[in-house]
């Protein structure tokens, strides 16, 4: 049994010339095809630094432009060559100048001398296919493609739709099934004999000749007409991402290359020296000790194209935003906030920083400067308390501050006297847990010393935010755990509140809360409601408020049952 290799090149031919060498010196003939629009000095570097190697071929040069029928010229010329001047030949392998052998030359040949009638070529039917990218199965071979898809992309979107509108169609060659699969083969010699001289290849090439990206289709398709059999894989791990580009293997893919369940791997980055160092050894023949785990292989490509398409939770990339369409998390750890308690706390944010051992900010949305705990005019990550820089982007803003305190819960107050542009963005962040007072806003106002009167259209003005703020937290798509209490309800015993929301933030608190934030004296602010009515504002989001004789009067304690352990 004998291999020869067919290798398309068109960059690194340094590394070309290592490969087909390693490919020569274990006995395989190799025939090379350089891309026609490499530069003319890099391909004679590549004959002068095979020259001493009598079994290397090199063929006329073509442009092989992707997606394009260059491709498939070049491999049927190259395979003719091979055929034609190596007659022990009794396999080929179809590899490019970055396919790298990661299993021992002698591993490969004992396979297919195990297998001597065996077609490795993926080959599927195109309603079996599910990783083609672009929404062109059936229609590659339907429709007419003269433009070049990269470089004349309007030419070859309108020209596509043009064919749709006016119901175009192109009629398969009779007998022909079309199929799909990798470009990377290795075809038997008499299968490979077969499609060089198929009676029909004349007209077959015309058809492909307008078929998109005919490299995947022109062998997967001819192989089920001549071979006798057919499993249906390549001996290549080539692997793509969502976007239907191939992944690079770089130096630190090293184990994980070792227990691939393949004996070539496409494409190794021509810098990485580990690699190739590793693998194009002169005891090449040697066995690797890992086993091959194809399984956690496909698990770790998994999780990369999860991880390219959703990025890590609250993380934006430089280059781009995540796409909100495929889901994610929006920030990068939990956080709470919180609406309404700063009123009626005065010493709110200290005792919560006590109660979770995290760190509270005050106001950082407020219109005139950002509120960073401390007092801080810089927090972590470089983030500036001037609301201007904040405002340009509030969601990169919330997204940077919760990225870079990692490790550390972050809580901050939130109330309709702040900018609300950020509000969407907590309601729908999963990470993030709510907790709102409706209608303590009227406290700040009742205290300011100024008549129901003079108050009354701003009351006005922040119920009609904070109803809106309100009305977001309850709809069905919400995914922030929200707790929401009329300050009426608050106040008729506000240690239960306290005390779930520090059990929701902290629930691995190793004790319970203490001694609970001083309540703010809410004598006279019954009537400060009423006032408001009779000046015509209806302040429905308080709740049923009780008078201030009622607010006189001491209330029942009241205790949580609890559970000791």
């Amino acid at each position: 049994m004998t291999l020869g290799v067919v290798m398309l090149c068109h960059t690194a031919l340094e590394r070309a010339a290592q490969l087909a060498r390693h490919w020569a010196e274990h006995g395989c003939p190799v025939v090379l095809h350089v891309d026609a629009r490499t530069p003319e000095a890099q391909v004679d570097r590549l004959h002068a630094a095979l020259k001493d190697l009598p079994d290397i071929r090199f063929i006329p040069r073509l442009p092989c432009e992707w997606g394009t029928f260059g491709m498939v010229q070049a491999t049927l010329d190259a395979s003719t060559r091979m055929l034609a001047d190596f007659p022990q030949v009794t396999h080929v392998l179809l590899a490019s100048g970055s396919c790298l052998p990661i299993k021992p030359v002698r591993a490969l040949q004992d396979h297919l001398a195990a297998h001597p009638t065996t077609d490795f070529i993926e080959s599927v039917t195109t309603a079996d296919v599910g990783w083609t990218i672009g929404g062109l199965n059936e229609e590659r071979f339907t429709l007419r493609f003269p433009f070049n898809w990269k470089r004349q992309r309007r030419l070859f979107d309108g020209y596509v739709n043009l064919q749709r509108a006016l119901g175009f169609r192109r009629e398969l060659p009779q007998g022909l099934t079309p199929h799909l699969g990798s470009q990377w083969w290795c075809l038997t010699r008499p299968t490979l004999q077969a499609i060089l001289t198929h009676p029909d290849r004349p007209r077959l090439d015309r058809y492909f000749r307008r078929v998109w990206i005919p490299d995947e289709s022109y062998f997967q398709s001819l192989v089920r007409q001549v071979s006798t059999r057919i499993e249906s894989r390549s001996l290549t791990l080539s692997k793509f991402d969502y976007q239907g580009r191939p992944y690079i293997f770089y130096d630190d893919h090293l184990h994980l290359l070792r227990q691939a369940d393949a004996f070539v791997a496409r494409k190794a980055w021509p810098q990485a020296d580990l690699l190739y160092r590793t693998f194009l050894t002169p005891d090449g023949d040697r066995a690797f000790a890992s086993e091959p785990s194809p399984g956690k292989i496909n698990r770790l490509f998994a999780k990369a194209v999860e991880r390219r398409v959703k990025g890590r939770p609250g993380l934006y990339m430089q280059s781009r935003f995540p796409n909100r369409a495929r889901g994610g998390t929006l920030s990068a750890a939990p956080y709470g906030v919180f609406s309404g308690f700063s009123a009626l706390f005065p010493d709110f944010q200290p005792w919560l920083s006590r109660a979770l051992d995290a760190r509270v900010h005050g106001h950082l949305f407020a219109f005139d400067r950002v509120q960073f705990a401390g007092d801080e005019p810089v927090f972590k990550g470089g983030l500036s308390d001037s609301p201007t820089l904040r405002d340009y982007n509030p969601r990169s803003f919330l997204a940077n501050l919760i990225w870079n305190t990692r490790g550390e819960t972050q809580c901050f107050q939130f109330g309709p006297e702040d900018e609300q542009a950020i509000a969407p963005t907590l309601a729908a962040d999963p990470n993030a847990s709510i907790f709102v007072i409706t209608g303590a806003f009227a406290i700040p106002l009742w205290q300011s010393g100024r008549s129901a009167a003079e108050v009354r259209a701003e009351a006005a003005r922040l119920q009609k935010v904070e109803s809106d703020f309100v009305h977001l937290l309850n709809r069905p798509e919400t995914k922030a755990r929200t707790r929401l209490w009329s300050l009426a309800e608050f106040i008729e015993n506000p240690t239960e509140p306290l005390e779930q929301l520090v059990d929701l933030l902290h629930p691995r608190a190793a004790h319970r809360v203490g001694a609970l934030p001083q309540l703010v004296n809410l004598t006279g602010f019954g009537s400060f409601l009423q006032d408001l009515r009779n000046q015509g504002m209806a302040p429905v989001l308080m709740g049923d408020f009780p008078s201030d004789a009622e607010l006189s009067q001491p209330s029942p304690p009241f205790a949580r049952p609890r559970v000791v352990r």
